[in-house]
């Protein structure tokens, strides 16, 4: 399984995401969910979900190039617009499944995969998610993030903090907060995790590799725990329960 979530803040984006997989109990492995470009006219991030080896598929047809017919190609490195990019990535995935999707039911097994598309080409900064079909819809300040996977461990704290206005910095503290949520209860999700911030407009990501071991990743979970503790422990007890 898999957890990465992506945040559209005023200041910019925000991009979190696990690295297990597992085909069983006795099969797991650790495979990057985020390829990044930043070849200095743009600056994008796809986080993937679903089966890896059509996620695999569908990101190298991106960079080599999708064919868009009367001899028309077009990759992550050349769309226009992130409108276009977020197009491109659903006709890929479109023909991944016109390749594959057969074969893959022969052996029983699901076409499933979804992305998380986000970045700035242009002027332009924006924040995609993509569905199994290709359709996609687009993050917005009622809507500010996208989640994929086991969802349902961090997004509380997600809902409870994150604002349009809210910095960038703490956007990326409240993500590694809602990973942490999610690898405490769920253990198909696993480390390293990989972290990228953009800021609106300066065309270059910030990444960052996240072991158990970090340091900083670490100090904010313990503080995390110790303050939920503390504010649980603060709260009266019921006054109606009988009998002490």
């Amino acid at each position: 399984m898999t957890y990465c979530v992506a945040i559209q803040i005023e200041e910019g984006l925000v991009f979190l995401s696990d690295s297990r997989t597992h085909a069983g109990v006795d099969n797991i492995a650790s495979f990057r969910k985020m390829s990044v470009w930043q070849p200095g006219d743009r600056a994008l991030v796809l986080l993937t979900a679903g089966n890896l080896a059509v996620s695999q598929s569908v990101v190298n047809l991106l960079e080599r190039g999708v064919d868009l017919g009367e001899g028309r190609k077009e990759s992550l490195l050349t769309v226009p617009g992130m409108l276009e990019a977020a197009r491109l990535v659903g006709t890929a995935m479109r023909e991944i499944y016109r390749l594959d999707a057969e074969a893959l039911k022969a052996q029983g097994t699901e076409y499933t995969v979804s992305f998380i598309l986000g970045g700035q080409i242009g002027d332009e900064t924006r924040l995609y998610q993509i569905y199994s079909a290709g359709n996609f819809i687009a993050a917005t300040d009622e809507t500010p993030y996208f989640q994929m996977g086991e969802n349902k461990y961090g997004k509380p704290i997600i809902d409870r903090i994150i604002r349009p206005s809210t910095p960038l910095g703490v956007a990326a503290k409240c993500a590694l907060i809602s990973m942490d949520s999610t690898l405490r209860s769920n253990l198909s999700v696993g480390f390293p995790l990989d972290l990228a911030l953009y800021r609106r407009g300066s065309q270059k990501l910030q990444l960052r590799h996240i072991t158990e071991n970090d340091p900083y990743f670490n100090e904010i979970c313990r503080g995390w725990m110790e303050g939920l503790r503390a504010v649980f422990e603060a709260l009266p007890d019921p006054d109606w329960l009988q009998g002490g």
